[in-house]
């Protein structure tokens, strides 16, 4: 089964996701924060993550950044979905290996797992 990590402040939408991944079949865990989302990719191992940018604790790049800088996260393809437009996103994001940028608003569940689907079948 295919582990995917959604990491998201936003309950009622990381619970939207976690419903719509679960009814594909994919194994998923969610955290709220930044800081338990590097925790909780660094226990589930995930296949794929889902990441928002803007969270308490720590924010979605600086997540990143940990996870990037560990064998057990350097590698996972990560697609970040948020609500900061692509133009305005941190600079620095470009350089950890995202395999997608999705706009929140841009996209049904159904596209995103769509999406999701397509990046692991390139990996």
């Amino acid at each position: 089964m295919t582990r995917i990590a959604i990491i998201e402040d936003d309950q009622t939408i990381s619970q939207m996701y976690r419903l719509k991944f679960e009814n594909e079949n994919f194994d998923v865990q969610w955290a709220s924060n930044g800081r338990d989302g590097v925790e909780l990719v660094r226990e589930f191992l995930p296949d794929i993550i889902l990441l928002d940018l803007q969270m308490p604790e720590m924010n979605g790049t600086e997540a990143l950044k940990v996870i990037r800088s560990n064998d057990w996260g350097k590698d996972v393809p990560v697609i970040i979905l948020t609500n900061t437009g692509l133009e305005e996103s941190p600079d620095d994001l470009k350089k950890l290996n995202v395999s997608s940028y999705i706009v929140k608003a841009d996209l049904t569940p159904s596209q995103v797992v769509a999406r999701i689907k397509e990046t692991l079948d390139k990996k």
